[in-house]
């Protein structure tokens, strides 16, 4: 499991923390859940971030993979609302869309992205962690995405009075939309 957390300090973002947790070395499942939720309560006390996002299922073949991954995000989300924090998730073709610009990018793709845009020296090996670490930027990108539209959204648009029935109607009643 690869986790990532950035900060945004003026609009300009940094890698913070990047790891992956090495589950394979326990055996039981119930020890890999506990050692999830202690790691992301110990990135918590830490680092004390004001938001939290993961990657959603995404649907597999092997029922077994899919109910452990959803076991350990639910762990994961657990751990985040704990401390107050609601756990945003995301496809993964929105992260790969929002960190690439194409939703079918690769996992290569997106890692030399994110080298480019964090600046970060890390390898092939962290593809775990790089992952995460765009589940982060892409939920950063949403935040701006949001706000955008709000402001949008209060912007007023000039309308013409009265729906005009021919182009000179409208442009008698629309004289400042004339540029000569």
């Amino acid at each position: 499991m690869g986790y990532g957390l950035i900060a945004i300090n003026k609009n300009k973002v940094s890698l913070v923390e990047m790891g992956v947790l090495q589950l394979a070395r326990k055996k039981d499942h119930a020890e890999r859940l506990e050692l999830i939720y202690k790691k992301i309560e110990t990135l918590i006390a830490t680092h004390k971030p004001t938001a939290i996002a993961i990657e959603a299922p995404f649907f597999g073949k092997n029922v077994q993979s899919m109910l452990k991954l959803g076991r350990a995000q639910g762990v994961a989300i657990a751990a985040a609302m704990m401390h107050g924090l609601r756990a945003e998730e995301y496809a993964p073709r929105k992260i790969k869309q929002s960190i690439t610009g194409r939703g079918n990018a690769t996992k290569e793709q997106v890692w030399e992205m994110l080298q480019h845009t964090l600046g970060f020296k890390e390898d092939v090996r962290f593809m775990d962690a790089t992952d995460a670490v765009a589940v982060a930027l892409c939920h950063h990108h949403q935040g701006l995405m949001n706000s955008l539209k709000k402001d949008a959204s209060t912007i007023k648009v000039p309308r013409a009075s009265k729906k005009a029935q021919s182009w000179e109607a409208y442009l008698s009643q629309n004289p400042d939309r004339v540029k000569r």
